[in-house]
């Protein structure tokens, strides 16, 4: 059941009828793991602690930089130097104290993906490196977690949603293959405009809302953003029969 509290919190959730006090109550219920807390990582974890998550799991071993700033809204000037999951489950606690926040301190390996994501019921992607994402799409794969993924460079970004419970769901591998290696592009190399972040982490979010309250999220779609000119495409993807992740 939900407090009167929370009813009036979230009232403006709970009057849509894809969510209601039953969505809301998964939202209350559920667990959510989110690896990187910079520029996706920090509208998402505002985003989905705003909502009523009731248990978020940050994961990251950054330090801020003053460099961050411009898109990592988060934080501010007096956090540089601290640690990047520690601050953001300071900040997040202030504006949702009733969620319950775990931070990892350090980056995502192997032992600590086997460890954590059989607690969740959903993983985020919201990192930076390729070979975090291919480390987090083949866990989720192994640990039947469904997965949100997002990527952000220039005034471009993208989004997908894995979900290794539905037979013919594709996985990253299956769009990138590690033997046609996705290009190592970052904001470190070709920059990033802060509110295609706030844009595409506001696409991871909502699709992890649509999918921990039962409403439909669409697989085998990859969803690409031009922010110079304000568009969209959607392009379709196909579980390839010889994927070493998710066709074994």
């Amino acid at each position: 059941m939900l407090s009167n509290q929370e009813l009036l919190r979230f009232s403006r959730q709970t009057m849509l009828k894809g969510i209601g006090e039953q969505g809301q109550q998964a939202l209350k219920k559920a667990s959510v793991l989110i690896v990187g807390i910079g520029g996706l990582g920090n509208p998402v974890s505002l985003y989905l602690n705003a909502a009523g998550v009731g248990n978020i799991y940050l994961v990251d071993g950054d330090s801020i930089e003053i460099n961050n700033l411009h898109r990592q809204i988060l934080f501010n000037e007096s956090d540089i130097g601290q640690n990047k999951a520690d601050t953001g489950a300071e900040k997040l606690q202030q504006l949702n104290s009733s969620t319950n926040i775990e931070i990892l301190d350090e980056m995502l390996d192997e032992e600590l993906a086997d460890y954590y994501f059989p607690l969740v019921d959903l993983v985020i992607d919201c990192t930076d490196n390729i070979t975090a994402r291919y480390l987090i799409n083949q866990k989720c794969i192994e640990h039947k977690k469904p997965l949100v993924i997002g990527a952000a460079t220039g005034f471009d970004g993208q989004h997908m949603f894995v979900n290794p419970n539905i037979p013919d769901s594709a996985c990253y591998q299956c769009l990138f293959p590690t033997d046609k290696k996705a290009q190592e592009n970052n904001c470190q190399t070709i920059g990033i405009l802060g509110p295609i972040l706030a844009i595409i982490g506001g696409m991871q979010a909502l699709q992890a809302i649509k999918y921990l309250t039962g409403n439909s999220v669409a697989t085998n779609q990859l969803n690409i953003f031009d922010g110079l000119n304000n568009s969209w495409q959607q392009f379709a993807l196909k579980k390839q029969a010889k994927c070493p992740i998710c066709s074994t």
